[in-house]
């Protein structure tokens, strides 16, 4: 009879998610099964006698994360193509929060909600999961770019079964891979904030790699051979010049539409590309730059914001979009 590992003692909460997180607490199976009863044959005891999923295997991630979905959301339906990344629910419902927290920052503390709050997603994804998350728990609404057709199939579909994200998430083809705004943009549209988590890689070889440490890490044992949830389409993972390159063209590309958002975002995942990053919003003339972090278990990844409003200009933003009422007294 194989002996059991000692139980672990897990903390009450994940502390250093946000603190309007869902997830902070740890998965509940027996009412994420309720929820979603597909999801009852992956779940498994693990060596510390604790309920749990093999996160080696793809298909018990896509059913984890179609039941946190459907239990703290209320989306019923959703999938992905084959070959596409499954996002880790908690860190992306993370970025969404401290967005929140940035734009409350600039509204006395409040969280400016409803569908008048418009919000950009760079890369949405075949996952569309920033919007499905910010629309749910503060009802903004989204535009999602890509310039992977079969992306925004997935993600269309996405939007059609579920009726509460229709008509408050648009997608948009973007024809020019070498564009972020232009061609996406539409002349006199404002958007409140950008978020994107660009490409980390340079290139499929270190991608793949990566994925290999990642594996070997959640084994705890060496992995020589990457398996099928080595997901993410080429644009997904990686791009010439990789995270580091990929952002400095957002932020020379943003000065397009520098007064047509107020908030312009990205993820950080590598400390080191921010001396690089901090150099590209000097040049770009941003004028406040705001660096969030955030912590997920083991890994630590920041969100890099700017704006190129003047005071002046974001208080007349937020009166005029957030705090219409005001300027009629």
């Amino acid at each position: 009879m194989k002996k059991l590992q000692k139980k672990k003692e897990h903390p009450k909460e994940k502390v250093g998610l946000h603190s309007r997180n869902k997830h902070r607490e740890r998965y509940n199976f027996k009412e994420l099964i309720n929820s979603c009863p597909e999801l009852a044959p992956f779940v498994i005891i693990n060596p510390y006698d604790d309920e749990s999923i093999d996160f080696f295997n793809p298909d018990a991630v896509m059913m984890l994360n179609k039941a946190l979905l459907k239990h703290y959301y209320g989306i019923a339906h959703w999938n992905l193509p084959e070959g596409y990344l499954c996002p880790p629910i908690p860190g992306r419902a993370d970025y969404i929060h401290y967005m929140a927290d940035l734009l409350a920052s600039r509204n006395n503390g409040d969280v400016p909600m409803g569908k008048n709050i418009k919000g950009f997603d760079v890369g949405v994804g075949a996952n569309c999961i920033y919007p499905i998350i910010g629309n749910i728990e503060y009802g903004w609404t989204f535009i999602g770019s890509d310039n992977e057709p079969e992306a925004l199939t997935s993600a269309k579909k996405i939007i059609e079964v579920n009726a509460r994200l229709q008509q408050n998430i648009e997608l948009r083809l973007q024809p020019n891979s070498s564009n972020i705004f232009k061609g996406i943009v539409k002349e006199n549209e404002q958007f409140d904030f950008t978020i994107c988590n660009p490409p980390f890689h340079s290139s499929y070889e270190e991608a793949r790699e990566g994925n290999i440490r990642k594996l070997s890490n959640l084994h705890q044992r060496p992995i020589r051979e990457t398996s099928r949830n080595f997901g993410g389409k080429n644009r997904e993972l990686w791009c010439d010049g990789g995270e580091e390159k990929f952002t400095q063209r957002i932020i020379e590309q943003s000065k397009q539409i520098a007064h047509s958002c107020f908030w312009f975002s990205t993820l950080i995942s590598k400390q080191s590309h921010l001396e690089n990053i901090y150099k590209a919003l000097h040049n770009a003339e941003a004028v406040e730059v705001k660096t969030i972090s955030m912590t997920q278990g083991n890994k630590s990844s920041r969100i890099v914001a700017w704006t190129f409003l003047t005071p002046v200009q974001q208080t007349k933003w937020v009166i005029t979009r957030w705090n219409k009422e005001e300027e009629l007294k």
